[in-house]
């Protein structure tokens, strides 16, 4: 392989895998649960 072919491929799989941390952290963890403090506080 030519040395911009793996430049290019190495920059790229960098910014893949910094959106999905960025993605990870901003929505947190999958098996999370987020509760809703206006359905506990009922009338």
């Amino acid at each position: 392989m030519e040395t911009t072919t793996l430049i290019t491929i190495s920059i790229f799989g960098l910014l893949v895998s910094f959106t999905r941390y960025a993605l990870y952290t901003a929505f947190g963890q999958p098996f999370q649960q987020l509760r809703d403090p206006f359905e506990e506080h009922g009338d």
